[in-house]
């Protein structure tokens, strides 16, 4: 991964990244959301998407009294896609969202405590089994919904660890998951606030085309 760097080093650096986003940006309190169903959805709903989007589908579907598993897996597929189609890809998420609450209703009554007593691995073979749940989508819902000390690995994750040397662009989710893995602890909320600080980075100053490295707390960061 990246330089030669001991894994002290290593650790340093990845909790400096930490502590420097959190001075600057302050707690995330992700994921935004009433339940944890809620979450499901909306990892779900947010692939390719920008979440303001998001918000909206989900306000449809909260509108309606529809946003519970049993309600959706008895919600027909045309009538689900036309009210997430603010997310965009409407058809195929629909798809994707009656795939997942399927496999909740029937495999745990819907009831996502019950999903929850599952063990982690297990659980989340599971879930990536799952027609159109990538690894992204399913490990957000494992933390955010299920409070499990998973690693969600996004783009933002990449570009700025990749910017600052920590790692080449062609690892892998599960290569750049183990590096976390190896120099954190694992600990749900530090997953959750870092996650969503990477986040708030890469949309204010790591982005994609043009970064803005003048004012970025990691800009120095060597």
């Amino acid at each position: 991964m990246g330089q030669k760097l001991s894994d002290l080093k290593r650790k340093n650096i990845l909790l400096e990244i930490f502590e420097r986003l959190f001075q600057h940006f302050g707690p995330q309190k992700w994921w935004p959301a009433e339940t944890p169903f809620e979450v499901c959805v909306g990892a779900i709903l947010t692939q390719n998407a920008s979440w303001k989007n998001v918000e909206r589908a989900i306000a449809n579907l909260k509108e309606r009294g529809l946003l519970h598993p049993l309600k959706l897996y008895h919600l027909s597929l045309e009538e689900l896609a036309n009210l997430i189609k603010p997310s965009g890809y409407y058809n195929i998420k629909a798809k994707r969202l009656k795939n997942f609450v399927k496999f909740l209703v029937e495999n745990y009554e819907g009831d996502l405590e019950k999903m929850k007593e599952e063990g982690l691995e297990t659980l989340r073979e599971k879930l990536l089994q799952i027609r159109g749940l990538g690894p992204e989508t399913v490990d957000s819902i494992l933390l955010y919904a299920l409070e499990k000390p998973v690693f969600v690995v996004d783009a933002y994750t990449y570009r700025i660890l990749s910017r600052h040397n920590l790692c080449p662009e062609e690892t892998t989710y599960e290569e750049l998951q183990s590096f976390f893995y190896a120099h954190l602890e694992r600990d749900i909320e530090l997953f959750k606030e870092y996650h969503a600080l990477l986040v708030a980075c890469g949309k204010t100053f790591c982005k994609k085309k043009e970064p803005l490295c003048e004012g970025c707390p990691l800009s120095d960061l060597r």
